[in-house]
């Protein structure tokens, strides 16, 4: 007699602020959610020191403790926490099947995807080794601390543009490294760029390495590929702009996503086209990616899944 399967009102798989949130919405409307962390049980803001820009923090926290706070009180409410990855899914029916740890599966009624994104990064040994520490992947997040700094930024694309016009509000000089001998973002913003006087171009430039003392980045080794010549430029914070990889690959067969891998939901909505499946955080979001917007999404998702089983029960009472 085969064994019964596991079956749950809500399944959040990923955790972070998109996650984590959905799970407190869900858990106080007694969905009893399930959620499956992921590998990285926290997300990206498990790899940032300092977060400044998060409301309830005004003396600022380190984003492995946020993380916590944000653990404790999902599980405050009842959620049930599960440490491991989800490796497949099955959205054929109207009860939705997940696989775990390639071994385990779950039904669940409503799936809420918050897999969050990775950013894209160099491969240098360098840059990992001062990740949080000068490197950073996100302006936005980081930029305050390199007030009146030089900086170093490295993309050619819209994002790395208007990274780099932020940053030059706050920062003394700002160097693009571009790859090619031309930007790759649109001409609004390479023209925001170049109006912009304290940001100098490197073009046909590549980071060689990332140089430091050892506590945090002091300078920038780059190489012109046409010529090969190498310049150290000095900067005390070194941003990587070249893009984000949602972590949606496991729904490629299921869910509608752009070129890139963020999926795309309904207008105004965390739905896909699937019901019971919703998205929230950066694995829907490419455009602002913080961690105030993906549980501000998290939060939505938990709603729209309370009242679609909500409206389910109505209509098979």
């Amino acid at each position: 007699m085969s064994e019964e399967l596991e079956h749950v009102k809500c399944l959040i798989i990923g955790s972070g602020p998109a996650g984590y949130t959905a799970a407190i919405y869900a858990a106080r409307a007694d969905l009893k959610p399930v959620m499956i962390t992921g590998m990285q049980m926290g997300g990206q803001l498990t790899q940032t020191t300092d977060v400044e820009n998060f409301p309830g923090y005004p003396g600022g926290v380190m984003g492995p403790e946020m993380m916590e706070d944000f653990r404790k009180q999902a599980e405050r409410f009842g959620t049930d926490i599960r440490f491991g990855y989800v490796s497949n899914v099955d959205f054929s029916g109207p009860v939705h099947k997940v696989i775990v740890d390639e071994n385990t599966t779950i039904l669940a009624d409503t799936v809420i995807v918050s897999t969050g994104a990775t950013a894209k990064w160099l491969g240098l040994p360098s840059e990992e080794k001062y990740n949080g520490f000068g490197v950073s992947a996100c302006a936005v997040c980081d930029g305050f601390f390199f007030k009146n700094q030089d900086v170093v930024i490295v993309g050619a694309g819209d994002t790395a543009a208007e990274e780099a016009t932020y940053l030059a509000k706050l920062c003394n000089k700002v160097t693009m490294l571009v790859r090619r001998d031309e930007f790759r973002a649109s001409k609004a913003m390479v023209n925001r760029v170049l109006k912009t006087k304290n940001i100098e171009i490197l073009y046909n430039s590549e980071t060689k390495e990332i140089l430091g003392d050892g506590k945090g980045v002091t300078a920038v080794k780059v190489v012109n590929n046409v010529t090969r010549e190498e310049t150290d430029v000095p900067a005390t914070g070194f941003f990587v702009a070249i893009g984000h990889k949602p972590n949606t690959d496991i729904f490629k067969d299921w869910l509608t996503m752009d070129d890139v891998g963020y999926i795309i939901t309904q207008p105004d909505s965390t739905a896909t086209e699937i019901e019971g499946v919703f998205v929230c955080g950066d694995a829907q979001d490419k455009i602002y990616r913080q961690a105030v917007t993906a549980a501000g999404t998290g939060c939505m998702a938990a709603l729209e899944a309370e009242r679609y089983l909500a409206a389910k029960e109505d209509v098979e009472a």
